[in-house]
């Protein structure tokens, strides 16, 4: 039991080792640590040259290699539209939630953490967010989405050429393998590089900086215990009425349990699988929902990234409001909840999408980099079982009630 904790929680217990070292250097030397800074910039910037070429590798291989037999029908277009529907209301009411109980009460934000933020027009952010007018600037972090549009479209282009584009196929797929297994060794210096960049962080903040991490904690686990709780028996009411309700809390128990035993989406698989035939939700469907829902479904997840923007916008001295604020965050939120999940330490990627859009420095990073360690937990439950009520809906959607045979969901 030990040893399968330490294996599924272990990096994120060397992080925190890391980040809580960070801080104590943090209060006791103060200003002094920022020779320290170096050793955070360093780890850094190998994730920043690796992530680039991750990111591509990632998502081209990703589409190259769809089976032409698994096109878009009508289970996969009801199931994306519950996809994105789920996704977009839970950062939405994670906006709200910001709104209602603010993250940046009582903050001062400092000089240094401010004199580098980017002002540009909404017109700018929709055409750098979108485009690169050259195509080395697809190389940049700052050219995150443009990347991702480029990476999407080199996919398809493959699957078009047919048998002419098998040897890129191939050396698409190949070069996915090798740049996560660089990623996975750029992140055993996590500890290191988080460390002292959070000592850096404590040292020019203060202890104000816990007072950023504890509220955005408490507004992160409240809310997505309420999200677990109230939407997702809502969505269940939706699938199915009040006896969808009773099917779907009465075989979570499992899911949840393994979701948190293990950190993983992927992990839950088998168990998502199991619980939902007994959801009574066809395996034709399930099948197609739970795999791809592992990978591009991510209510939790959605939720974080709305949190970090907010923290990120604190220690920045900017505020979480405006239509174009919003609707940017919406869309990161999106992208971020579909990309994530192909690739190690994904969340990562979405992080980085969210410095480029809104024109912050890399010290915004190590940030955003610490909420998701401390939030992986319930991010991982709201992910995992999310696809199970999902699951449930696109059943009810693709097939009326009162033809689906044998089924509980029936009033």
């Amino acid at each position: 039991m030990n040893g399968t904790f330490l294996k599924n929680y272990g990096n994120m217990i060397w992080l925190l080792c890391g980040i809580i070292a960070g801080s104590v250097l943090g209060l006791v030397l103060g200003d002094r640590v920022a020779v320290l800074k170096p050793v955070g910039d360093i780890f850094l910037n190998l994730l920043f040259t690796a992530v680039i070429p991750l990111v591509f590798f990632a998502i081209a291989s990703a589409i190259a290699n769809v089976d032409a037999t698994q096109k878009l029908g009508r289970i996969m277009s009801i199931m994306v539209l519950v996809f994105l529907g789920t996704v977009l209301v839970s950062a939405f009411l994670t906006v709200v939630t910001i709104w209602i109980f603010p993250i940046h009460e009582q903050l001062t934000p400092q000089p240094g953490f401010t004199e580098h933020v980017e002002n540009i027009t909404a017109g700018q952010q929709i055409t750098e967010l979108l485009t690169a007018n050259e195509f080395y600037l697809l190389l940049s972090r700052r050219a995150m989405l443009p990347l991702i549009i480029f990476s999407v479209l080199t996919g398809f282009a493959v699957l078009k050429t047919g048998a002419a584009g098998e040897p890129f196929r191939r050396f698409l797929h190949s070069g996915n393998e090798v740049m996560k297994s660089l990623i996975i060794v750029i992140m055993k210096l996590g500890p290191v590089g988080l460390g002292a960049y959070f000592a850096y962080q404590v040292g020019i903040l203060g202890p104000q900086l816990f007072g950023i991490y504890a509220r955005s904690m408490a507004v992160y686990y409240g809310f997505g215990l309420f999200y677990f709780v109230v939407l997702f028996t809502v969505y269940a009411f939706i699938a199915g009425g009040i006896p969808g309700i009773r099917l779907f809390w009465k075989n979570n128990i499992v899911p949840s349990l393994t979701a948190v035993g293990t950190c993983s989406s992927i992990a839950t698989i088998p168990a998502n699988l199991e619980a939902t035939a007994r959801m009574q939700v066809p395996g034709h469907i399930s099948n197609i929902v739970i795999p791809l829902g592992a990978t591009l479904h991510k209510d939790g997840s959605s939720i974080s990234s709305i949190v970090k923007i907010a923290v990120v916008f604190t220690m920045f001295g900017k505020s979480l409001t405006g239509v174009d604020t919003v609707l940017l965050a919406l869309g990161i939120t999106v992208i971020v909840s579909m990309v994530e999940g192909g690739v190690p330490n994904g969340a990562y990627i979405g992080e980085l999408l969210m410095i480029s859009v809104y024109g912050f420095p890399p010290e915004a990073l190590p940030a955003a980099m610490i909420i998701g360690t401390l939030v992986d937990p319930m991010a991982t439950l709201l992910n995992a079982t999310g696809d199970n009520v999902s699951a449930m809906m696109v059943a009810r959607l693709v097939k009326p009630k009162s033809q689906i045979p044998n089924t509980k969901f029936q009033n």
